[in-house]
């Protein structure tokens, strides 16, 4: 008898390639605006390794930008040099020593929503005077209020394939686990997908099969570089929620092509182009756009978005509606969510040593935190 079957749903272990996730608890990536010049620094080290001991299976980067312009805010963190790559392995190195979460960094270039204001200032545009630089989008479409972007041109396509290649290699040298690439949220490569930012009359533009063609370029460019052994997902705005724009069922072949490519998961997300989307806020309110991408699409699914109780989470996997689910924002509140969902469902979840004594239902896993410790 396989001796995970008698756990709840979302702590059964779940392999990817050569990889093995312990449970179905992603942490999701989380923007902290807290980096200088795109460096790692203490703030990144305790943020990401609270979480790399919470008890989830995996705990995800912010957007980590491939050169300066492709930064959302002048806070963001980078790899476009190799210096940055220190900093990572900090990271990589506590958690080696102290925590159970596999590590994946999300590669991003944020198209026309860059140089604008740390979050907490508004994500206001700015401009070269305030420090500001030039972006870029799939045409030269604003967003609402914005600094224009300029068109994105081949040279420059190719360019930001390179860097996504070496940022790649960055990663891998860094020390993390798995990749996830950025393709939703009106960011660039998703601009290359929804028709309403997308307004090209080359080979990148009209047609699905052409809206497409880069952001598939680019998974390629980026599957080749990464370790065959490794995972890479990719993030999805599975629907604009604007009339006219990119659609559930555009998503699904756009994840069956990925599939093909050997995409491991998608993270299905929503949303992000124009601040005239009309989405319906509430518990698991995306949660079903997993379900088709999985179903349809036949690929995993992480469900993401407003995902805050342990039932709700364990549900999901157990109907079979994602194979991974997304804690964001709940996890922030709580860093501990893993372990207060694992008492409340009767399972164990992972913890340092160190916290022995905090949580008396933990104790009956204690042998195995030993074992796992000294091997």
């Amino acid at each position: 008898m396989n001796q995970h079957a008698c756990e709840p749903a979302l702590f059964r272990p779940y392999p990817l390639r050569d990889l093995v996730f312990g449970n179905r608890i992603f942490v999701s990536p989380m923007g902290q605006h807290s980096a200088d010049d795109g460096f790692v620094n203490d703030w990144h080290l305790a943020h990401l390794g609270q979480l790399s001991v919470s008890g989830a299976a995996a705990v995800i980067t912010e957007a980590v930008a491939v050169e300066p312009a492709a930064r959302i805010s002048p806070g963001c963190l980078g790899l476009w040099r190799d210096e940055q790559i220190e900093g990572y392995k900090r990271i990589v190195a506590f958690r080696d020593a102290h925590g159970s979460s596999r590590l994946g960094v999300q590669l991003g270039h944020s198209g026309r929503k860059g140089s604008v204001t740390k979050s907490w200032l508004g994500q206001k545009s700015m401009s070269d005077e305030e420090g500001g630089w030039p972006i870029y989008n799939a045409s030269a479409i604003a967003y609402p209020g914005r600094r224009a972007p300029i068109a994105i041109d081949r040279a420059k396509m190719e360019d930001v394939i390179r860097l996504f290649v070496a940022a790649t290699r960055r990663a891998h040298d860094a020390g993390f686990d798995f990749i996830e690439i950025h393709g939703a949220h009106g960011y660039l490569l998703h601009s290359f997908l929804t028709p309403l930012l997308n307004r090209r009359d080359d080979a990148y533009g009209g047609s699905l099969e052409n809206r497409m063609r880069y952001p598939l370029e680019v998974f390629d460019a980026i599957r080749a570089a990464w370790p065959q052994g490794k995972p890479i997902g990719m993030r999805l705005s599975v629907t604009d929620w604007i009339d006219g724009g990119w659609t559930p069922e555009e998503s699904v072949v756009f994840a069956r092509k990925l599939r093909e490519r050997g995409c491991d998961y998608i993270c299905a997300s929503t949303g992000g182009v124009s601040p005239e989307q009309d989405i319906p806020v509430g518990p698991l309110y995306q949660a079903g756009f997993a379900e088709q991408i999985q179903r349809d699409a036949g690929i995993p699914a992480m469900a993401v978005g407003l995902i805050t109780e342990p039932k709700e989470a364990n549900d999901l996997v157990a109907s079979g509606r994602a194979d991974l689910v997304a804690i964001g924002r709940a996890m922030l509140y709580n860093p501990r969510w893993a372990w207060h969902a694992a008492e409340a469902l009767g399972a164990s979840a992972d913890y340092p040593l160190q916290y022995d004594r905090a949580h008396p239902s933990m104790r009956r896993n204690n042998a195995f935190i030993v074992q796992r410790k000294r091997n």
